[in-house]
């Protein structure tokens, strides 16, 4: 086995791994600390991702695809990592995230929407303004106490855009095309069946109910809104500008 320890979403996870891909991944997030969870993958393991993955193609309508063992392995290893921590208070969403002047903003939506797309029309409008946390994969920490956190993780897509860092979560973006820009808040019931869809979702039912239990809490602490977008550059400041006013209502109101 080959094992390294990592600091991910502010606790320090040590990996067992069978081939070195997912070690070399992790470099940008190594440490010295002592791991407070370990998570080590099998054959086993490597085999279920193969076979989850097909099955995830299947649905979505895409050819077969063999992918590699080494590759399938930095899944097992997310996997395990998602549902460790979820204990923690800290789940794994699907979605691009992007830090504008420190402060994250989350945008998710089916696959093939234009999450990436609507992220990169955002960096090119914010200049230095703008940092990307995660194109893909971040881990979002949540607790009755604190504003949510999100957080850096080299799950970070095909793009491979991420940083090693943790901002406050502002707002949750739910994407649509439009053949015009326009946003608006949407309300926790609105959202919900979106966010668990693109929330991981353990086995375990206690863990599934821990998730549920996050996410509604996530619901209350963040700005929610639905963005109906064309691929315009003006998009990215229809949508930025519309969170803003829409933040400072809710503030003078409440």
């Amino acid at each position: 086995m080959i094992s390294g320890t990592y600091i991910l979403a502010g606790v320090a996870i040590r990996i067992e791994s069978i081939f070195d891909e997912v070690q070399q991944m992790c470099m940008d997030y190594r440490t010295d600390a002592a791991p407070e969870i370990t998570v080590c993958t099998t054959l086993a393991d490597i085999v279920e991702e193969g076979r989850l993955s097909d099955e995830e193609r299947k649905l979505e309508g895409l050819p077969e695809y063999h992918y590699e063992q080494p590759y399938l392995e930095t899944l097992a290893v997310y996997r395990q990592i998602a549902t460790a921590l979820l204990s923690r208070g800290v789940m794994l969403i699907h979605g691009s995230v992007i830090a504008v002047d420190g402060e994250g903003y989350m945008f998710t939506a089916l696959s093939g929407t234009g999450k990436s797309t609507h992220v990169r029309l955002w960096r090119e409008l914010f200049g230095e303004r703008a940092v990307m946390v995660n194109d893909d994969k971040p881990l979002v920490r949540v607790s009755e106490e604190d504003s949510p956190l999100v957080y850096g993780t080299p799950w970070d897509g095909k793009h491979h855009l991420s940083t090693n860092i943790a901002v406050p979560l502002r707002a949750i973006v739910l994407i649509e095309r439009g053949a015009e820009n326009e946003i608006h808040p949407i309300s926790a019931e609105e959202a919900f069946p979106t966010l668990l869809q693109q929330s991981f979702r353990p086995e375990d039912p206690m863990l599934t109910i821990q998730t549920l239990q996050l996410l509604s809490l996530l619901s209350q602490k963040v700005g929610l809104y639905r963005l109906h977008c064309n691929m315009d550059p003006d998009a990215a400041r229809v949508a930025y500008e519309g969170m803003v006013s829409s933040a400072k209502r809710t503030k003078a109101n409440g």
